[in-house]
């Protein structure tokens, strides 16, 4: 593959500073597609390098990537953009271990490497199940899986006995932006309400053409402010993306309204502390709020996107189908002018919601709070593997 210097001259220069490194320097690389990556590799990165002392690389195609100007020296970072200097990255690279949060390895663009016997890790950046929102195969090319729960081990094993795949090596890790979550909540029960006594309410669904705010956004939004919440809008990026129309319409309905925001950072998670409820549809950040917050979601029951339609064949119910009614109430979206009502009734009628919340999260979730050491220990297990044993892929 021939690169120009012209187009590409940042990236390929990376590329060859990663390259001129000695294999035990890349033994373990990290490689990020967007800024989101980050936070799923954080507590695991923490524990290989500020506890166990090892150096690790990190490949990521964000400019933003806070890990480009981290001070750690243990971290080698290198940025190789997402074009042709990132396809020769995967096909020619040479490492020990390679850890991802990118779904369909092997098939679409991204392909396992053509030179050497990397070992690729996957991990989890939701905590949805593995065959609904995900393409079939999304995870058949890789060799280990982090598991955040027991559903995942499931899922992943029917899928492998229904298509006769290779056994993966399954891990009970758990889920680190939960466990950065936990750790970074306030002592202190945030102030669910402005200064002028009005409930903070967050709207933040999923995706799509048939997503929550894609059909019925306005609708909710006047709902909500008419019943005198203060309404946070987080658009999930993709809308932003590929519906910019439909956001600037619910800007230009409710941008002078007092009692309304349009929060477009989703890297923080301060707005969703600090609210009275959440409004979703079949976004992972619905259990993320419940689990962290111990507070009850309110789901508006808009059509599911589907992203495999044998998802059937494995005949295991996914996690999103199953803890809606546990973790929450379900609206149907023919009848938001009774949300109001449910959100208030919901916290009168239920006072229990957080002993339920917390029984769900412990059977959900492995290893609450100590999924970076999990993780890194899990690492360095096959790390260990691979340099004993030169068939070990």
């Amino acid at each position: 593959m021939k690169i120009t210097d012209s187009v590409f001259g940042n990236e390929r220069k990376e590329l060859e500073k990663f390259n001129k490194l000695s294999l035990d320097e890349r033994s373990i690389v990290f490689y990020s597609e967007d800024i989101s990556s980050f936070v799923h590799f954080e507590q695991i990165i923490y524990e290989l390098t500020e506890k166990m002392e090892r150096q690790i690389c990190y490949v990521t195609s964000a400019k933003d990537d806070p890990i480009l100007t981290s001070q750690n020296k243990r971290i080698k970072a290198f940025y190789i953009g997402l074009g042709a200097i990132r396809t020769k990255f995967f096909m020619e690279l040479k490492a020990d271990i390679l850890v991802m949060t990118m779904p369909n390895l092997e098939t679409y663009f991204i392909k396992r490497s053509k030179v050497y016997p990397v070992h690729y890790v996957y991990i989890f950046h939701s905590i949805v199940s593995t065959h609904t929102i995900y393409r079939k195969g999304a995870f058949d090319h890789y060799d280990s899986i982090f598991c955040t729960g027991p559903h995942h081990i499931e899922e992943i094993t029917a899928t492998e006995s229904v298509y006769s795949l290779k056994h993966k090596n399954l891990v009970e890790h758990g889920y680190g932006l939960l466990d950065k979550l936990q750790k970074n909540k306030p002592v202190k029960n945030q102030k669910n309400y402005t200064n002028d006594e009005k409930k903070k309410i967050i709207i933040a669904p999923s995706w799509g053409k048939k997503g929550l705010l894609e059909t019925k956004g306005i609708e909710l939004v006047k709902i909500l402010l008419d019943a005198g919440y203060h309404v946070t809008v987080r658009p999930h990026p993709m809308t932003i993306s590929k519906w910019p129309k439909k956001i600037k319409a619910i800007r230009n309905e409710f941008d002078d309204e007092p009692n309304f925001e349009m929060e477009t950072d989703i890297s923080s998670f301060e707005s969703i502390y600090s609210a009275y409820g959440l409004i979703s549809d079949w976004s992972g950040i619905a259990i993320e709020y419940a689990f962290v917050c111990e507070m009850p979601v309110f789901y508006i029951d808009v059509s599911q996107k589907i992203n495999n339609s044998s998802y059937k064949k494995i005949q295991c119910n996914p996690l999103e189908f199953s803890i809606r009614n546990l973790i929450g109430k379900i609206i149907s979206p023919n009848d938001l002018s009774s949300l109001p009502k449910v959100i208030e009734s919901t916290y009168e009628e239920n006072n229990n919601f957080k002993t339920i919340i917390q029984e769900v999260r412990n059977k959900t979730i492995f290893n609450l709070g100590q999924s970076g050491i999990k993780g890194a220990q899990e690492i360095l297990q096959i790390l260990d593997k691979k340099k004993t044993n030169k068939n070990y892929v």
